[in-house]
């Protein structure tokens, strides 16, 4: 795994300490990118839902001024590490986030959750 994330470049990374201030500074746009149920089920404060598959389609929702700190299921989750790469692609400043949500809560930090939108 850490050949993996070396190759793709992935080892730079934000840590939830540093995320927390940069959110209440106003200089970052969060990203789960894991699938919609998941955050329903918890999510970071203030992260807006973009499933990595949907990545693509909603690049235009997301502001270019701003640094993009994206996330997933923690360390091992490679859909942060594929979202980074698109965005940086795209001409983004992008990063990823090392802790998951687990680690999030793990560490007594605030977890908010949410109901899915019934049509």
């Amino acid at each position: 795994m850490h050949a993996y994330l070396k190759a793709r470049g992935a080892l730079e990374r934000v840590s939830g300490k540093e995320l927390m201030q940069r959110v209440r500074n106003g200089d970052v746009t969060v990203l789960d990118v894991r699938p919609e149920d998941e955050y329903h089920a918890g999510h970071i404060p203030g992260a807006r839902s973009v499933p990595v598959s949907e990545l693509r389609k909603r690049l235009a929702e997301l502001p270019k001024n701003r640094e993009i700190v994206a996330y997933c299921r923690g360390p091992q989750c490679v859909m942060a590490i594929e979202a980074v790469e698109l965005l940086r692609k795209k001409g983004f400043r992008a990063h990823r986030m090392e802790e998951g949500v687990i680690d999030w809560r793990a560490r007594g930090w605030r977890v908010e959750k949410s109901r899915a939108e019934v049509p």
